[in-house]
């Protein structure tokens, strides 16, 4: 009798399990269970080869087991290009600004020079006033340039430094697991866990060398004082510029053309993934806080989406997602409306017929 009764929990456990099995492979895939199951490798390996061999999966690309690389194939000619639009756009700036160089007061070094320098400290809203547009014509031109300026700041080269430091970030990653064995795919698995934490990170180190470096610059090159020259870095990177002290030596206008560019969009990165780190904890809280609370009535009724007074796994999953806010109830709406209109044999699955038919 005992022996029956353990027979009994024993395949009603085994029922248990395999139902589970299904529910979570359904709603998130085969790629964790299959890793972890030698019987799933080879039952993801049939339903590989069904899917491959049937009528209808030539309409469907598929992977064939690879990732695409999106940094390789998006991004890098996505920084060409900004630096295209960059320069571009600080060439053009620069030719007007020459043609009026006599139309523009204060500290002057080389022509050219001069109207490329007062193009990154009007675009970067530094504004030192060593140079500043003294006719109508250079003070429209220079208002009509720095909004241009801030637009392309905000917009453009926000895109190239999180590319940046994106690349430094692997750096930063690998230089923190220097003593221990870690390969690439853990060092893309940590970086992809704690993405926000190592990008802030990364900007901190960058923004930390930059005003080294331009302390450093302007106490040998600018003969400025330490005090002076820290001032100085301080009010240029947070766009105060009062205009006290700033770069007037020819090596000092080439070294600000590229070192403001930097400092500037790195101080606004860096502030941009403290807030993403601080808005990220609260949410890593609020999460935890929507898992381990308890389970009402009115809760279960929520979840119950098709209204059959049982709450499936599924349902469960989506209704924790729901109260998580990274999806509204609309959305699943629309969701379950879409499954709907795809599911034409309304049998409650999608098959690949249903997609072709739903095609046709």
């Amino acid at each position: 009798m005992l022996q029956e009764c353990r027979l009994l929990k024993e395949d009603e456990s085994t029922a248990f399990d395999m139902a589970y099995d299904d529910t979570r492979e359904s709603l998130i895939g085969n790629s964790v269970d299959a890793s972890n199951h030698p019987k799933d490798k080879s039952n993801a390996v049939q339903r590989r080869r069904h899917h491959r061999n049937s009528p209808s999966a030539d309409n469907f690309p598929e992977q064939n087991g690879t990732e695409p690389h999106l940094h390789e194939s998006t991004k890098e000619p996505t920084f060409r290009k900004i630096l295209i639009v960059l320069a571009a756009y600080l060439g053009l700036g620069s030719f007007c600004f020459f043609l009026l160089g006599n139309q523009i007061s204060g500290k002057k070094t080389n022509g050219l020079l001069d109207a490329l320098y007062f193009c990154v400290v009007t675009m970067t809203t530094v504004g030192y006033g060593d140079l500043v547009p003294s006719s109508t014509l250079a003070k429209l031109l220079a208002s009509t340039y720095v909004f241009a300026g801030m637009a392309l700041g905000g917009l453009i080269l926000s895109k190239a430094a999180d590319y940046i430091l994106e690349k430094q970030e692997v750096i930063l990653v690998r230089a923190m697991h220097m003593n221990e064995k870690v390969g690439p795919a853990e060092i893309l698995k940590e970086m992809e866990a704690h993405k926000i934490k190592y990008r802030f990170l990364t900007s901190l180190v960058l923004l930390v060398v930059l005003t080294v470096l331009g302390t450093v610059f302007l106490s040998v090159v600018e003969n400025f004082k330490f005090v002076d020259a820290f001032y100085c870095v301080c009010a240029t990177i947070t766009t105060l510029g009062y205009g006290d002290e700033s770069f007037s030596t020819t090596g000092g206008r080439i070294f600000a053309v590229f070192w403001i560019l930097a400092s500037t969009i790195c101080v606004a990165q860096f502030f941009f993934y403290l807030a993403e780190m601080y808005t990220e904890s609260r949410q890593r809280s609020f999460v935890k806080w929507v898992l381990t609370r308890n389970i009402t009535r009115s809760d279960l009724e929520a979840a119950d989406l098709d209204r059959d007074s049982v709450v499936s796994a599924a349902e469960f999953v989506v209704y924790k997602i729901q109260e998580m806010g990274k999806i509204s109830r609309e959305d699943v709406t629309a969701i379950l409306e879409r499954f709907r209109n795809l599911d034409v044999d309304h049998s409650g699955t999608l098959t690949t017929s249903d997609l072709v038919q739903a095609r046709s």
